[in-house]
């Protein structure tokens, strides 16, 4: 018997997505966040973890999802791709959903070829659908490298500059 996929489940508007639970490092209430110049509209800025300084990209501006005042439900949920750490902000996180093989659709036979290509499938678990994510391929590489740009940028910063 095949093994059930663990993914960390989050919510963007109505919708519940899925992210491999191997990606995910920690789900955490969201800080102060730090503005970047000139930055795309989806990346909301940076944070400063526990001294490391990590990109934030709203998952919900980069959905084309309508954003609405923050409340106490939003997260970022941080994950780590291609050795690097990036937040994720969400309408809400919190549960790990355990989803059988046999419950999960190809993107192939849901969507249209190569119209949605960053979905893995979509998993049916108790009366709800999940869509499973790649996180490399909603963050192509020349974003990573430019959130990495970001970030750094911002490390270069005196911590007494950084704060408005």
């Amino acid at each position: 018997m095949d093994k059930e996929l663990q993914v960390v489940g989050f919510r963007i508007g109505r919708e519940t997505f899925g992210v491999p639970i191997s990606l995910v490092r920690e789900i955490v209430r969201v800080p102060s966040i730090t503005s970047v110049p000139n930055a795309p509209d989806y990346i909301e800025g940076v944070i400063n973890l526990r001294g490391r300084i990590i990109p934030v990209v709203d998952l919900r501006k980069r959905f084309h999802e309508i954003v609405g005042e923050p409340n106490k439900k939003n997260r970022i949920v941080v994950v780590e791709l291609e050795n690097r750490l990036i937040g994720l902000m969400v309408n809400s996180a919190s549960e790990v959903l355990r989803i059988p093989p046999s419950e999960i659709e190809a993107p192939q036979d849901v969507f249209q070829e190569g119209e949605l290509n960053y979905i893995t499938g979509v998993g049916k678990l108790r009366g709800r659908l999940i869509i499973l994510l790649d996180l490399n391929k909603i963050l192509q590489r020349g974003e990573l490298r430019r959130l990495d740009d970001v970030a750094e940028s911002i490390d270069a910063v005196p911590a007494g500059t950084r704060e408005r």
